[in-house]
């Protein structure tokens, strides 16, 4: 077998190791059968003492494993932060079973389904306590289960890492052209390492994005931790889609290749050069239903409009005697993300509009 090629970025090199103990060691009650800090190749779950009507004593079990192998960087991989989300979901488990041990130099730490409940019932927010995962970061370890799983993940996982690779697809309520996004952060070097690391990946679409300042994601968690990140939206629309679904296979390890945990004879070069980055620049880019009704949106995913433009209309089909509601966008650029339902409510978003950088 040829000798393994690794590479190992200078800030991985020269991040603190140390692991820092959870906020509120005596609120935690999560338990796992997976010793995080040994070597080899372990699949367990995380368990989160729970005490419904229908289990006094239960458990939730979220998946978890662990690849180590060496010296080298710590890896967190996250899939099935939103239950209805699969791509992610699909290729962590893939990686888990099938990626060869002696190719990895370092750690890689795998929430697969992280949101449990959620994915078990397609979801995007948990079944028992109607939280939405991505918006409940850093957690409580005294909380509801959702906040316990990233209360877990922020303070056990995010202080043993030096980056995070956090896969997503658009859900059940959209549709979006498969890219891979940058959170920025208000150190410059730190969002220069997430970009290039974003550029490493390959997707045919690439956006500076940072959910309107929301500072409960995972991802900007994990920026605020110190890690690099990359983050992912695999085109959507509640299933799963090949072609996808192969970018997320062929860009995840692209970017372990990238960050020196995978040798980089495993990752095959992206098909073209990289894409140019966009930015959602703000609350102007999403196109917000203003009435209930069934929308017809007007362009196509990646097609170029203009600010003032019509976007779209929402028909009033509950009563034809009124006239369709149009919708302009507020900013020039692409069309990154459109909504699957036809039938929307106030405030739902229609479209999101990419601007390039």
């Amino acid at each position: 077998m040829a000798e393994a090629k690794f590479r190992t970025p200078p800030f991985l090199r020269d991040r603190k190791k140390a692991h820092t103990p959870a906020r509120n060691p005596h609120c935690a009650t999560a338990f796992t059968d997976i010793d995080l800090d040994a070597p080899g190749r372990q699949s367990g779950f995380l368990y989160i003492p729970q005490s419904p009507h229908d289990d006094a004593w239960g458990t939730v079990p979220i998946p978890m494993a662990v690849l180590a192998n060496g010296a080298g960087p710590t890896i967190i991989l996250e899939g099935g932060n939103h239950g209805d989300e699969y791509e992610g979901q699909i290729v962590l488990g893939e990686l888990i079973r099938d990626l060869p041990l002696n190719r990895v130099r370092g750690r890689l730490i795998f929430m697969p389904s992280m949101n449990a409940p959620a994915a078990q019932a397609g979801l995007r927010t948990s079944p028992q306590d109607g939280r939405n995962l991505n918006r409940t970061f850093p957690g409580d370890h005294a909380g509801t289960i959702t906040e316990q799983i990233a209360a877990y993940v922020s303070d056990e996982l995010f202080s043993r890492g030096d980056a995070f690779l956090s896969l997503h697809s658009g859900g059940s309520s959209l549709d979006i052209i498969p890219s891979a996004l940058v959170q920025p952060s208000d150190d410059p070097a730190q969002t220069q390492r997430n970009i290039d690391a974003v550029m490493a990946f390959g997707a045919p679409f690439n956006v500076l994005l940072n959910n309107l300042g929301d500072t409960r994601t995972s991802v900007a968690t994990a920026v605020a931790a110190g890690l690099t990140c990359v983050s992912t939206e695999m085109a959507g629309r509640g299933t799963v889609t090949d072609t996808a679904l192969a970018l997320c296979r062929a860009g995840a390890l692209r970017v372990l290749a990238h960050w020196g945990v995978l040798d980089e004879a495993y990752a095959e070069e992206p098909a073209t050069p990289a894409a140019p980055l966009y930015r959602v620049t703000g609350s102007k880019s999403y196109v917000i239903a203003t009435d209930r009704g069934v929308f017809e949106a007007y362009h196509r995913h990646g097609e170029q409009v203009e600010a003032g433009q019509p976007a779209g209309r929402i028909h009033q089909t509950h009563d034809p005697r009124r006239a369709p509601i149009e919708l302009t966008y507020g900013v020039s650029g692409a069309v990154f993300a459109k909504r699957h339902p036809g039938i929307v409510a106030p405030g739902n978003v229609c479209c999101v509009i990419a601007t390039p950088t």
